[in-house]
């Protein structure tokens, strides 16, 4: 993909966050756009692989403390997508294989995760005290410091999460719908 994609997200308290991203060796596009002022960090060592060669992703974080860039590189063509969990002050941020928990006063990196297969999104809710991971074939809990809670493997790959009246619907490629407990992983009836 040679075009560089945006998005641009409004999160509570005052934090607004907009991404661009782009295919393989699309660095130099994603960052000619970047805006002056506050620190700028970049994870791709996190990611692996020569940063020249992998989709590349930046942050432009706005908020009351200031402003702050983060830039994230993935091995595969991936769109950013993150959660702001307010309780612990972290924008938890998926991009690939990787999710980042940074501090959302000032970009500092509090953890990182790896997973075996990429991330479909980051689920959080003030009502639990983790966020969730989905990735293709596993549902995680982490806590604040990214540490694994818990973790509940799928036998068919997941193509979406949502948090939905207190629990976690997953649809797996083949259609199948089911549901998890937020809370501890546990499989409930539908």
């Amino acid at each position: 993909m040679s075009e560089v994609q945006r998005a641009s997200v409004a999160y509570p308290g005052g934090l607004t966050v907009r991404y661009r991203w782009g295919g393989s060796g699309s660095g130099e596009m994603v960052f000619a756009l970047s805006e002056g002022g506050g620190d700028v960090v970049d994870h791709a060592a996190l990611a692996g692989g020569d940063p020249g060669t992998t989709c590349r992703a930046e942050l432009r974080v706005e908020g009351p403390s200031g402003a702050w860039t983060v830039r994230l590189a993935s091995p595969i063509f991936d769109e950013p997508t993150g959660s702001l969990w307010d309780s612990e002050a972290q924008l938890v941020v998926k991009y690939g294989f990787l999710a980042y928990g940074v501090s959302s006063r000032d970009g500092a990196l509090r953890w990182s995760h790896r997973s075996g297969t990429p991330l479909l999104t980051v689920l959080g809710s003030p009502r639990l005290p983790h966020v969730l991971l989905q990735s293709e074939v596993e549902t995680m809990a982490l806590d604040g410091s990214g540490a694994v809670l818990w973790r509940v493997a799928h036998s068919d790959v997941i193509a979406a999460a949502e948090l939905v009246g207190g629990k976690l619907a997953l649809r797996s490629y083949g259609g199948v719908m089911s549901l998890l407990d937020p809370r501890d992983g546990r499989t409930l009836e539908r």
